[in-house]
């Protein structure tokens, strides 16, 4: 890509793994000036193996998003060397595995924190920015665990819909003033996320737990689902680097097609249908499981 105005200027969160790695990797290789940022610089290499194989480059910097002084920090440097940003990819949050009842307070604020809070203390900063040269892309990572909700992830659930509801809204305040919002909710994809980054409640095998034999069960059946995904995480990125280069994008879009299936079945059959399918899935037999 030679230096003209399709070259974009990228914040991402959450580089460390995952989408965020894939996505600062190819859309640097691309030639856009991307600042690949994560909470622990101490995580940084695979996002520097994969940047070099693919020949591209990043600036890496620390940014949490639950500490607004690092934002501004990252955004100083951004206005200082280039005078604007074009893109943010609003990445980083995890995953929070656990019965309600499993859950602490402290565990259910902390995922929020970071998967909602976060957002909207990187877009405080960044859509003053984008209005004032009235230009950007505000991308936010869902999922379709904020369209639709399952057992055991409840506090994930809350956070990515409390994020979707924020984004819609966000989407009609600036969409005046040409700042584009950006929904991306894939489904579950083989990341480390369901991996070296899983996170349980600590409560979650505890065996005196009434949830016990269920979230064990779920445990078993999101790995063997994700062990034998075809689906290639490459996807996410893909979908990211199209919506840049979409004058006018979509508010939703549903990175692949069988989290696109899930959904619509879960709008289309009746409750009492859908929650028995869900039933027998996820608890077996026992109709009046938990």
């Amino acid at each position: 890509m030679s230096r003209n105005d399709t070259q974009k200027v990228i914040l991402i969160t959450g580089t460390s793994s995952g989408f965020g790695l894939l996505a600062a990797a190819r859309l640097s290789a691309q030639g856009h000036f991307v600042y690949a940022t994560m909470r622990d610089l101490k995580k940084q290499q695979p996002l520097l193996d994969e940047v070099a194989r693919r020949g591209g480059q990043v600036e890496v910097r620390a940014l949490d998003v639950t500490q607004p002084a690092t934002i501004a920090k990252v955004l100083e440097d951004i206005k200082t060397r280039h005078g604007h940003l074009d893109v943010v990819v609003n990445n980083a949050g995890y995953g929070l595995g656990g019965f309600f009842e499993d859950l602490t307070d402290e565990e259910i604020r902390r995922q929020m924190e970071v998967n909602f809070f976060g957002v909207q203390n990187v877009c405080r900063q960044v859509v003053p920015l984008m209005r004032q040269r009235r230009k950007g892309h505000i991308i936010n990572i869902s999922s379709i665990a904020g369209v639709t909700a399952t057992a055991c992830l409840g506090a994930y659930n809350a956070s990515k819909w409390a994020l979707e509801g924020f984004s819609e809204s966000l989407f009609y305040e600036v969409s005046q003033f040409g700042v584009k919002v950006v929904l991306v909710e894939p489904g579950s994809y083989p990341t480390r996320i369901f991996t070296d980054n899983a996170c349980y409640g600590k409560n979650y095998h505890d065996p005196q737990s009434p949830y016990y034999t269920y979230s064990q069960r779920l445990k078993k059946l999101v790995h063997d689902h994700v062990q034998k995904s075809k689906k290639d995480p490459e996807d996410v990125a893909r979908l990211i680097e199209r919506i840049i280069a979409t004058p006018n994008p979509k508010l939703r879009y549903i990175s692949d097609f069988s989290s696109r299936v899930r959904v619509m079945i879960g709008h289309v059959l009746p409750p009492e249908l859908y929650e028995f399918i869900f039933r027998k899935v996820v608890y077996g037999n026992k109709p009046n499981a938990v």
